[in-house]
């Protein structure tokens, strides 16, 4: 019973603590060209165990919601961008997994926008990483004249693991 509910418990904090990430739009980014960047994830559930992380406890992890805001400057406009990929991974960038996207941002969005959410595949083996890699995929509609730094927010949604 204390097993169960210790795992309970953990589902309620991963799917309650979402990952983190601030990933910069360089301003020397081309314009209409799919351009990279990676940035590492922080939860704050992360820091409960000795190895960051205590997600064993959960399975059947999946994406719940993803959004994307700008931080510095805050009133970036995303609508500045075309497109948008979100892709979790372990630190070394492998096992990498589409988990947002946004293929038809519209010009006027503003500084934050809700991403369209791929919750196809289980998260369980990146969770249980202490570290979690995330890469965006964009592509600019226009000349930026700023270094956008952008924070994506991505919820997640976990059941206890009977096992």
């Amino acid at each position: 019973m204390v097993l169960g509910s210790c795992a309970m418990t953990q589902s309620i904090v991963k799917s309650t603590f979402p990952y983190t990430s601030t990933l910069e739009v360089p301003r020397s980014s081309p314009v209409g060209i799919e351009v990279s960047v990676r940035s590492t994830a922080n939860s704050f559930d992360q820091g409960f165990t000795k190895d960051g992380n205590n997600a064993d406890k959960v399975a059947e992890v999946r994406m719940v919601s993803a959004r994307i805001e700008s931080r510095d400057p805050t009133d970036f406009n995303i609508g500045n961008l075309t497109m948008i990929k979100v892709y979790m991974a372990r630190a070394d960038s492998t096992d990498e997994v589409l988990v947002a996207s946004r293929t038809d941002i519209t010009p006027g969005v503003g500084n934050s926008m809700v991403l369209d959410i791929d919750n196809s595949n289980f998260l369980d083996q990146l969770v249980r990483q202490s570290k979690v890699r995330i890469r965006m995929v964009y592509r600019l509609r226009n000349p930026i004249d700023v270094n956008a730094h952008l924070h994506v927010v991505l919820g997640l949604g976990a059941f206890p693991n009977r096992k």
